[in-house]
């Protein structure tokens, strides 16, 4: 690792998204700290395709590890420039019928354990220039649909945070941000095709891909927006009325 590189942690920074933020921050020239609870294989093969990276264990339904982390890191990375929460859980209960387990789950690992993080950073990180926390949170809190309650729920729930951390927790110099997506990679048991139709479900009936969401995050880390801001990164999908989650849309035949 070199001393003075930007450095940033990616939570769940091994796969799918995440890992897509990481190798786009790591070609901008940043030390990257990825983050992941079991996909080690995935997490070291990335990591060795990256010139600046370490590795970093932990689940975050633990919350106590979670701040440990962030303390452990705040302690030795001189220029930690920026927290990216974009770990979650996406698990189905129904707006009938909150399921609590399912609704426990996502409320820690979605809402409150990236709230604490984002706390513990700010308190606690160094960088030059400020630092940066950006939650992911979701263009269905725009575009709400009764689909995945809970994980909708605990969305709104960080989304909640970010004025309020941006007002009374950062520092001048810091940011705080929402990055909001919307459907750009395969969820639970979706097939090709129904990918295919359900990630066009927006304004502009196009695939809005993972590059797109590291590009924007990578823009929020530079901090040019003013603090406390949400970008939508969906191809204009939050600005529909969709009466279901698009992966029911597009399997029951349904349009935007």
């Amino acid at each position: 690792m070199t001393a003075d590189l930007p450095a940033v942690l990616v939570t769940g920074g091994a796969k799918r998204l995440g890992a897509a933020i990481t190798r786009r921050f790591a070609e901008a020239g940043w030390h990257v700290v990825i983050h992941y609870r079991t996909s080690s294989d995935a997490a070291e093969r990335l990591a060795a395709e990256l010139p600046s990276a370490e590795l970093y264990q932990c689940d975050l339904a633990d919350e106590d590890a979670a701040i440990a982390m962030v303390e452990t890191l705040a302690s030795r990375l001189g220029n930690w420039q920026a927290l990216i929460n974009c770990a979650a859980i996406f698990d189905p209960d129904d707006v009938t019928g909150l399921d609590p387990v399912t609704n426990k789950r996502a409320m820690q690992i979605n809402a409150r354990t990236p709230t604490r993080m984002a706390q513990t950073y700010l308190a606690k990180a160094k960088a030059v220039g400020g630092r940066r926390v950006i939650h992911f949170t979701d263009q269905k809190l725009a575009n709400p649909n009764p689909d995945f309650f809970s994980y909708t729920m605990s969305k709104h729930a960080l989304a909640s945070t970010v004025e309020m951390l941006a007002m009374g927790a950062a520092k001048a110099d810091d940011r705080v941000y929402a990055l909001a997506p919307g459907a750009i990679l395969a969820s639970h048991d979706q097939s090709e095709e129904e990918t295919e139709v359900s990630h066009r479900l927006n304004l502009l009936g196009r695939k809005t891909g993972p590059d797109e969401i590291a590009e924007a995050a990578l823009f929020l880390a530079q901090g040019h927006l003013a603090s406390g801001q949400t970008l939508f990164v969906d191809s204009g999908q939050h600005l529909l009325d969709q009466p279901r989650d698009v992966i029911y849309l597009a399997r029951e035949g349904e349009t935007a």
